[in-house]
């Protein structure tokens, strides 16, 4: 079972999550909640970690299928609810860039099977009522 340890250091809510193999990460309230942008908010922490659950699974499904990706990159934007608590993520908007020689429909198919089978984030975020929506763009590498 994973274990994950959280300390306060900084400030009221400045804290650090550090998991079983010594890697970490700062988290922080808004200003506006009383942090001090110590870190990250923890629910923009849920969009990264769609992004690199994700960017794990494009990634090895392309290279079994032998595609270069030379670079890689995500935008990923959320809208939570509006006057609600808890506010959860109600959209979240997703561009995969890939550069390289890759093949756009292999592209877009690795996508999909990340979204919509493989990604155990994008699947949390969907059964708590976000609805996920992606677009893939190839770009010829840098």
């Amino acid at each position: 079972m994973p274990k994950i340890e959280l300390s306060r250091v900084h400030g009221d809510f400045g804290f650090e999550a550090r998991d079983e193999y010594g890697h970490s990460v700062n988290m922080d309230s808004s200003p506006e909640s009383g942090g001090e942008n110590f870190g990250v908010r923890p629910m923009q922490m849920l969009l990264m970690g769609i992004g690199g659950c994700s960017a794990i699974d494009v990634i090895s499904i392309l290279k079994k299928q032998r595609q270069d990706v030379k670079d890689y990159k995500m935008v990923i934007n959320g809208n939570r609810e509006a006057g609600k608590e808890p506010s959860l993520w109600q959209n979240v908007d997703i561009e995969f860039h890939l550069y390289g020689d890759i093949d756009e429909d292999k592209a877009k198919r690795a996508a999909e099977l990340s979204i919509n089978k493989y990604c155990s984030v994008a699947a949390t975020l969907e059964k708590a009522g976000a609805e996920i929506k992606w677009q893939v763009f190839i770009h010829p590498a840098e």
